[in-house]
């Protein structure tokens, strides 16, 4: 068997991925600008070539959501050497409502140069990661007991990354995934307020969420948090799309792939708080 190449190899869903493969006898490897078994930055093709060695299949994913064609080239340029290299499957980790942005959209060029790279592929369209309450930006604001984000009463279906590492080792190991695009959400939508309600019942302690105003909020990410100030225009415009009604809504992507519903909100912070992510 040809190796498995896991870009953002130590990420929310590299790691996961990489487990599952090496789990099932895959042989594996990790990519990343640290920590990975390979180092690969996606700003220097020099780092390309000697993570390609023996690739069968990959997994892509682009860390950097500015726009700028520096940004917008890098995962098309990381193609081009991948299919040169013999590589024969690529599965791209997208974002919800690529298909119907602009061009400008830093994620466009990259789906593009996947879907028309000439190999198999597969593209995966998440909506919100209920891992971002317990391993990613909402982290520390839920352990301090406020997360204080612009939602209002909006309601998203939060897909458990679990589901989508299990469809991508699908699209990575099965032919039948190839030309495929998996739009993934969790089963139902949820509200902030009751996705805080149930981590406090799961933890033993209040935490709430505060809604905040939007430009306040990208201002603050900005200032306190250091996130360039386009990422956090573009991230607080896709919570406002929450609060607005426009954010994903509940798809049969998981169960497409997989052939079972997508993991409940409720099973997530369940196994968070038993893993004392919330400690």
């Amino acid at each position: 068997m040809k190796t498995i190449l896991v870009l953002g190899g130590t990420g929310t869903t590299g790691r996961r991925i990489a487990r599952r493969l090496t789990a099932a006898g895959h042989p594996v490897r990790t990519a990343a600008r640290t920590g990975g078994d390979v180092r690969l930055d996606l700003a220097d093709p020099a780092t390309f070539p000697p993570a390609l060695v023996g690739v069968g299949a990959a997994y892509l994913v682009e860390p950097d959501v500015r726009t700028g064609p520096d940004r917008r080239e890098r995962i098309p340029r990381l193609v081009a050497e991948a299919v040169g290299a013999g590589v024969r499957r690529l599965v791209l980790l997208s974002a919800h409502g690529v298909g119907r942005a602009g061009e400008d959209h830093p994620l466009k060029a990259v789906e593009r140069a996947v879907r028309e790279s000439g190999v198999d592929w597969t593209v995966i369209q998440p909506g919100w990661f209920a891992q971002n309450f317990s391993e990613s930006s909402w982290l520390p604001a839920v352990r301090s007991g406020v997360l204080a984000v612009p939602v209002g009463d909006g309601r998203t279906p939060f897909v458990d990354a679990e589901d989508i590492a299990a469809v991508a080792v699908a699209a990575l190991t099965e032919e039948r995934h190839s030309g495929q695009t998996y739009q993934v959400t969790g089963p139902r939508a949820v509200g902030f307020g009751e996705a805080v309600a149930l981590i406090s019942a799961a933890v033993g302690r209040t935490v709430r969420h505060l809604d905040v105003d939007p430009v306040a909020f990208a201002e603050r990410m900005t200032a306190e948090g250091g996130v360039p100030a386009e990422v956090a225009r573009r991230l607080t415009d896709l919570l406002v799309d929450i609060r607005e009604g426009r954010g994903p809504e509940v798809s049969d992507g998981v169960e497409r792939a997989l052939g079972r519903p997508a993991r409940p909100f409720e099973r997530f912070v369940t196994e968070a708080a038993a893993a004392g992510h919330w400690a």
